[in-house]
């Protein structure tokens, strides 16, 4: 079958929905790609990389005759009259928002897929284009505020005299707005971020930012992974947040989403004019209504007092070989996901929450909304029949009596044990236990206090510890016992695949910091 790449028609849109590295691996799929010509060309492919790469150079009506099309957004009236019945498109189509759109492809008889429905689990994560999007995204909102802001994000200190850094407020602390903090702390910037979500703020902290919360009594676990409306009492609380950190930041950054709605308006007109003049707003939903009141879609809007608000909905965009590089990897995942046989024969198997989430109409059905997926990590609460049950078995189980005097008998035991091991024992092996135990305690009280984020490097340091015990694994292999040659075996075994396991840690952590 043939994959069709149309070039985008949307005002403003620089990315493709392939780029010559994708192409190559949609025919290791089994698949023929015919390219438009120039639908790269803004994102710096041409069309003899895309020839090089092994696609056809076609015209736009026999691209959108092809048996799948790509996109990057949703078809127009004339570009759905070109798909021929049956055919099948993948585009971001925003469904929710576009009921008329649906129809339309309903009434065309071809298979819609979405790509901004993808379900939020950890099978699909390799094809959700909104994560990828919004990763560059807030990347590049940092940077369009550090453009129009008058000032360092770091702090300085020169013979000319001191300057402060940047305070930046994020919110939201999804994919974009985690981008948004780790590229405002990179640059040097003092970062707060709040999320209606409690469970993000671990996230945000182990950034290197600090996590800011309305003064509510307590927030709702997510059950989705997205954000959700709030309650009035929240809403009251976060609006006095908002006015606080406004007045005290130089560049405020909103993320909010809530999928399938327009976005909730957080910062106010008041708020903007409590603003220090020269400060910046990137206001990230604009496009879906906006955070902020006065923000514009795809404009700079400056305030009487001197605060400008950005409303740039073409983001991603702004990057576009990177853009259609994320973009194209994910079609192809999906690709990978409905090809299961690598031989260009598209299976759409409903059953799977994948395809049946991404499916809005085929042959002629709308088939949108899809039925919910539980996507949460977090257990489900407990319904009153099961507490009343769970209730009636710890009633019915008998309760058990515990001697308060057991731990002490246990302890004797254990020194009467210890002691009468001690005499039998040669005499060295008294101070050596002594050091073992101490250093038990200590280890676990040393590892027990330290943040999860550092046990990744914690573990490749412990390479000096197996080291050791690689070396006094080798002292005692040439004991006559066999007993203790097979432990110092089984010692340089295990302390060898640590050490090179170490090894793999840390070098892989040190490529995450290296300049490609």
């Amino acid at each position: 079958m043939r994959i069709g790449v149309p070039a985008e028609t949307h005002p403003g849109e620089t990315r493709v929905s392939a780029t010559p590295a994708t192409v190559a691996k949609l025919l290791g799929l089994g698949y023929d790609v015919l390219v438009e010509s120039g639908a790269g060309r803004a994102a710096n492919h041409s069309d003899a990389a895309f020839e090089a790469a092994g696609a056809s150079i076609g015209a736009r009506a026999q691209v959108w005759a092809s048996d799948i099309v790509f996109g990057i957004n949703s078809p127009t009236t004339e570009e759905i009259a070109m798909l021929r019945p049956g055919a099948i498109v993948i585009c971001l189509l925003a469904p929710a928002l576009k009921p008329d759109l649906v129809a339309a492809l309903t009434e065309r008889g071809v298979t819609a897929m979405a790509m901004d429905a993808v379900p939020r689990i950890s099978r699909a994560q390799a094809l959700d284009v909104l994560s990828s999007m919004a990763n560059i995204a807030g990347y590049r909102a940092v940077l369009e505020a550090a453009h129009e802001f008058g000032s360092f994000f770091t702090g300085q200190v020169t013979a000319a005299g001191k300057v402060p850094p940047a305070k930046v407020f994020i919110s939201g602390a999804g994919v974009a707005g985690l981008a948004a903090i780790g590229t405002a702390g990179s640059l040097g910037a003092m970062v707060r971020a709040t999320d209606v979500r409690p469970e993000v703020a671990e996230q945000v902290e182990s950034m290197g930012a600090e996590f800011v919360k309305p003064n509510v009594a307590s927030q709702e676990v997510s059950s989705d992974g997205y954000a959700k409306e709030v309650g009035a009492d929240y809403a009251a609380a976060a609006a006095l947040m908002y006015a606080e950190q406004c007045a005290q930041v130089d560049i405020v950054v909103t993320t909010a989403l809530i999928p399938g709605r327009p976005a909730p308006r957080l910062i106010t007109k008041e708020m903007v004019a409590a603003m220090k003049p020269g400060s910046v707003i990137v206001d990230m939903a604009a496009g879906s209504g906006g955070n902020v009141e006065g923000s514009v879609a795809d404009q700079l809007v400056v305030t009487d007092n001197g605060v400008k608000i950005i409303g740039y909905t073409d983001l991603a965009g702004r990057l576009p070989a990177q853009a259609s590089q994320l973009f194209g990897t994910n079609l192809v995942n999906l690709m990978t996901l409905l090809t299961p046989g690598k031989d260009g024969q598209p299976v759409l198997h409903f059953d799977d929450v994948i395809v049946r989430g991404m499916t809005v109409c085929k042959d002629g059905t709308t088939m949108w909304p899809p039925p919910p997926v539980q996507v949460s990590a977090a257990p489900a609460a407990a319904g009153a029949g099961a507490a009343a049950a769970a209730a009636a078995a710890v009633a019915a189980k008998p309760e058990k009596v515990v001697n308060p005097n057991r731990k002490f008998w246990v302890i004797g035991i254990v020194a009467a044990a210890f002691l009468l091991l001690s005499t039998i024992l040669p005499g060295a092996f008294l101070p050596h236990f002594t050091v073992f135990v101490l250093a038990v305690v200590i280890g676990y009280y040393v590892i027990g206090n330290v943040h999860h984020a550092l046990h990744t490097p914690l573990m490749s340091v412990t390479n000096a510890i197996s080291g050791i015990i690689v070396v006094g694994a080798l002292l005692q292999v040439p004991s006559d016992n066999p007993a203790i040659k097979w432990v110092a075996f089984v010692a340089i075994l295990l302390a060898s695949i640590n050490v090179f396991g170490g090894f793999t840690v840390t070098q892989r952590m040190l490529n995450m910091f290296r300049k490609a």
